[in-house]
């Protein structure tokens, strides 16, 4: 089924990303946290900021960059479900960023503060 392949792929790409942020300090604070809004891929720390990372895969670059695909829509998007993390988990940090991972094919990046909202 191609939903389940899909899942897979996606659930391979965080746990990517995932060990590749730890292995630069990060700190998961929380993985897959959902509203009514939406979802954050993952909510980290990396000193005293808290990053909401947004992580996008893609199997190969045939259709772009993973990284493209983290629009202007998108954006806003997650900016209102970390406004809604921000009112319930109400974590103390010093700053918040937004932060993007892309896997295209067994290539990593990561941005950091990779856009601003507001």
């Amino acid at each position: 089924m191609v939903g389940d392949s899909t899942y897979k792929r996606g659930r391979s790409a965080e746990a990517r990303a995932v060990a590749f942020l730890v292995d630069r300090g990060y700190a998961i604070v929380a993985r897959n946290w959902r509203c009514r809004i939406g979802e954050l891929d993952l909510v980290a720390r990396d000193g005293d900021t808290l990053a909401f990372v947004e992580i996008r895969s893609r199997a190969d670059a045939s259709r772009g960059d993973a990284l493209a695909t983290v629009g202007a829509a998108k954006q806003r998007k997650l900016a209102q479900v970390a406004a809604a993390y921000l009112a319930h988990a109400r974590p103390v940090a010093r700053a918040c960023r937004f932060d993007v991972v892309g896997l295209t094919g067994d290539d990593i990046v990561l941005i950091k503060d990779a856009f601003r909202v507001g």
